[in-house]
């Protein structure tokens, strides 16, 4: 039985050898992929996720360190940390307007159109790692599912899951009211109050107080008028 044991020991450590000089081939070979396509890599958004997808099959991040084999040839981790910093000036500047809350499909139009027309793309999925990245930073920056897109958060403010239920039901009209998330979501109405009276403090909400049948709550980093009159 120990005969058995040792052997079945030392086969475990065969494969576990073979594997990973098979992990340091692929990673030899994506090196030298990654060399080779360079400037596709910086240029494509598409061939940009493809090498990314690439690159997580086997655990690298291109993206973890500033140093090392990834920053130098490819330069990618510069790419995202100067995206990092268009995010953030966009965000500046329409946080008086939104209160700190912006749609990924607005912000990747803001974003482009402050780079011009020279400048290299930039994909959804560019702008999410980008944001990924900010967030380690703890200066506020979240992602938030809504409907099927992401509302992007650049302010620190405390967004409990009542608070993202909220802003999904308002997703399709740009505003809801005190009744309709009472009716769709079977909450009591100081519940609904609590969360509608946070999004105003914080300046994520604006208050129709006029509206025919009762006040509605806009959120306008889901109203596309207010957008285009920019």
């Amino acid at each position: 039985q120990a005969k058995y044991k040792e052997r079945g020991t030392v086969l475990a450590e065969d494969q576990l050898a073979q594997m990973s000089k098979q992990l340091e081939t692929f990673r030899t070979h994506l090196q030298a992929f990654a060399s080779k396509h360079k400037q596709e890599i910086r240029r494509s958004p598409e061939f940009r996720l493809q090498f990314q997808d690439m690159c997580a099959t086997i655990g690298v991040d291109p993206l973890a360190s500033g140093k090392g084999f990834w920053a130098e040839v490819l330069g990618v981790g510069d790419f995202y940390y100067e995206l990092g910093v268009q995010i953030i000036e966009v965000c500046l500047a329409l946080r008086h307007r939104n209160g700190g809350l912006i749609t990924l499909e607005e912000l990747q139009q803001q974003v482009l159109k402050g780079r011009g027309k020279f400048a290299q793309d930039v994909s959804a999925d560019d702008l999410l790692r980008a944001i990924k990245k900010l967030k380690v930073l703890g200066s506020g920056f979240g992602i938030i599912p809504v409907g099927g897109t992401f509302l992007v958060q650049s302010v620190p403010a405390e967004l409990n899951m009542d608070h993202t239920v909220v802003l999904q039901l308002a997703e399709k009209k740009g505003f809801v009211t005190v009744s309709e998330i009472r009716d769709s979501l079977k909450w009591e109405t100081e519940r609904a109050k609590q969360v509608l009276e946070h999004l105003l403090k914080e300046g994520m909400a604006w208050l129709d107080a006029q509206a025919p049948a009762e006040p509605q709550f806009w959120l306008p980093a889901l109203f596309s008028e207010l957008h285009a009159q920019d």
